[in-house]
């Protein structure tokens, strides 16, 4: 089967009466008829079985510092290499990468690559990861998982950077493939996800639990905070605590920056001291690793010892511009854990961002 085979066979989905076929993979639990694209505009039916129309596909590879997925906590200052392909489960109206998730051409799927050329790309770029991002890896979960099959053979990391919008038995079967996660927590309300994404809260509730307590997973969270909408003081300080909860005191939470965008283009950037402000809160609440994203605040950027408050990796944007972290990963000056996966030595990268086009070997049959 080519790369780029078109009508390779979904999992995840049963059939129906009167001809159709559902769907199972996320919460939306698409029904379709013959020729029909889910929501996501990816998976379709197909002489009465689901397949994925993006296998093989990309919208393009990029060489991104691990930062801007953004990881703080995962292999620091280590180079990873980044891919999506088209359409989301998800119907955000304020979409950041609204050209690629909401993308209905698949003309723009113009690289094609099967996972074995892409594990090896990762190696020959000294990519100590492979990334999964622009759009939900969710919709591509065949192909992504693949992917992490043949990165594993040949030594190199996997990160989905996702909504976290999947039903549970397809949720174990992908994250028993990946190593580290960032996960869009979009709000902390019902009422936001079902008016602004198409979606509702718990399934990704349940993510983040799955990941905490069912894996070994190493996970961050992302919140990007949009002014009158989700970045009311009650909102982040109930969002924290479930968070300290349900989670604990050590997983990563980014607080990032909204700029006008898709179908929501009215609404103000958010300002750098709303970030700073949730910031504040979340630590008053007990959360270790808090940091802001999309402004320039080193000092959000900052990972500081849980114990003595001590700076231990300095950033500016993506770029670290100190790394005092002990081999294990502990605190030099009181001897402290701090959570995450580490080298023996930090990596230093820097905040490029590198285009690559990968030189494909021939289709296998």
């Amino acid at each position: 089967m080519s790369v780029s085979d078109s009508t390779y066979p979904g999992r995840w989905w049963h059939p129906l009466e009167e001809g159709r076929i559902q769907c199972g993979l996320c919460p939306r639990d698409c029904r379709l008829h013959e020729g029909q694209r889910g929501a996501c505009f990816v998976r379709k039916m197909e002489n009465g079985r689901m397949v994925l129309t993006t296998y093989g596909r990309s919208s393009g590879f990029c060489i991104d510092p691990i930062e801007k997925k953004p990881l703080n906590h995962f292999y620091p200052g280590s180079s990873v290499l980044s891919f999506g392909t088209a359409g989301c489960n998800l119907a955000c109206k304020f979409c950041q990468n609204w050209d690629i998730s909401k993308s209905r051409e698949m003309d723009r799927l113009m690289d094609a690559a099967g996972p074995e050329d892409i594990a090896r790309a990762a190696r020959e770029t000294g990519s100590r990861s492979v990334a999964f991002t622009y759009n939900d890896p969710v919709v591509f979960a065949e192909y992504a998982m693949d992917v992490a099959d043949a990165c594993r053979e040949a030594g190199i990391k996997t990160v989905a950077v996702t909504a976290g919008y999947m039903h549970e038995t397809p949720r174990r079967e992908f994250y028993a493939k990946m190593d580290a996660a960032n996960v869009d927590l979009k709000a902390f309300t019902d009422e936001f996800y079902f008016k602004l994404s198409s979606a509702h809260l718990n399934p990704v509730l349940d993510t983040l639990a799955y990941l905490k307590h069912d894996t070994d997973v190493w996970f961050e969270i992302t919140t990007l905070l949009i002014p009158g909408h989700n970045d009311n003081d009650a909102e982040i300080e109930a969002m924290s605590r479930w968070i300290v909860k349900e989670l604990g005191q050590d997983v990563p939470l980014h607080f990032t920056a909204f700029h006008p965008d898709w179908k929501m283009r009215d609404i103000p950037p958010t300002p750098a001291a709303t970030l700073q402000r949730a910031r504040r809160i979340a630590q008053a609440e007990g959360m270790h690793y808090v940091y802001t994203g999309n402004v320039h605040d080193p000092e959000g950027g900052t990972t500081y010892c849980p114990t003595c408050s001590k700076p231990l990796i300095r950033r500016d944007w993506h770029r670290i511009e100190r790394y005092e972290l002990t081999r294990e990963g502990t605190c030099p000056h009181c001897g402290s854990a701090v959570a995450g996966r580490y080298a023996d030595k930090a990596d230093n990268f820097g905040a490029r961002r590198i285009p690559v086009r990968l030189q494909v070997e021939a289709a296998q049959a």
